[in-house]
């Protein structure tokens, strides 16, 4: 079972990577205080925390593991009105939420259009509906070309655990075909800072190890490390997953 303290410090760094959308998504579909805010798939509850940041903004999370939302109520600086329940049978009245998102999460739901579907049929006419993140590992980049390895065996990875890999490049025709309009969607860019930070990049290395340990051996995870680490220091790393955004209105 994982960790919650790994997994929440995992989603503070993703978090991080899409503040900026997150706060741009927020200032687009007019969040406002009294606004009912859902997050399907809120885990350890880093978004739901982030959102409950706005003066009066109720905010409400969904997910599927009892261990993650238990350790979302410890974390949240202000109460939310957390759920465990599954994101394509929402457990909730139609119409009820003014902007209802959702965050590396529809990758993982065997049906992703259900789930985007039941997200709409909770919000009220008007409201918004937003995915502030899917990743694109068909289209990840790596360099030097000694790493390029990484991206197929972990795309191969998260299909093994039941992801898919590919979600991102699906978005905007799944947000059409779940019935929004005044669609936008996108891509985040990549922004790389020198020095790089060893907290951040040693938990990287934490969730690749544990998705590729039955592809590698420790000898080979090793290397790819220590090669990782090499162009890292060196300034030559590059290492990007598109990573798709979108949001639209409920009719």
């Amino acid at each position: 079972m994982p960790n919650p303290e790994v997994e929440y410090q995992r989603f503070v760094q993703q978090a991080g990577w899409t503040k900026a959308i997150r706060d741009y998504a927020c200032r687009q579909t007019g969040l406002k205080p009294g606004d009912r805010v859902l997050e399907v798939g809120c885990g350890e509850g880093v978004i739901l925390a982030d959102l409950a940041m706005h003066p009066l903004v109720r905010t409400y999370g969904l997910d599927l593991r009892m261990p993650a939302l238990q350790f979302a109520r410890q974390k949240s600086p202000r109460e939310s009105l957390l759920t465990c329940g599954d994101a394509c049978h929402l457990p909730y009245p139609s119409v009820f939420f003014d902007i209802t998102l959702c965050h590396f999460t529809l990758l993982w739901l065997q049906y992703p259009l259900d789930g985007l579907r039941e997200m709409a049929r909770v919000t009220r006419s008007g409201g918004w509906v937003a995915a502030l993140a899917e990743p694109d590992y068909g289209g990840r980049v790596d360099y030097p070309e000694t790493l390029a390895p990484l991206g197929k065996l972990q795309g191969e990875a998260l299909f093994r655990q039941g992801a898919d890999p590919n979600l991102g490049r699906k978005l905007g025709g799944l947000l059409h075909q779940a019935g929004l309009k005044d669609i936008q969607s996108g891509v985040l860019g990549g922004q790389w800072s020198a020095p790089f930070s060893e907290n951040e990049w040693a938990g990287e290395w934490a969730v690749l190890e544990s998705d590729l340990k039955e592809d590698l051996t420790g000898e080979a995870l090793g290397q790819l490390r220590q090669l990782d680490w090499t162009a890292r220091q060196k300034g030559e790393r590059t290492l990007f997953v598109p990573t798709f955004y979108g949001w639209g209105k409920k009719a």
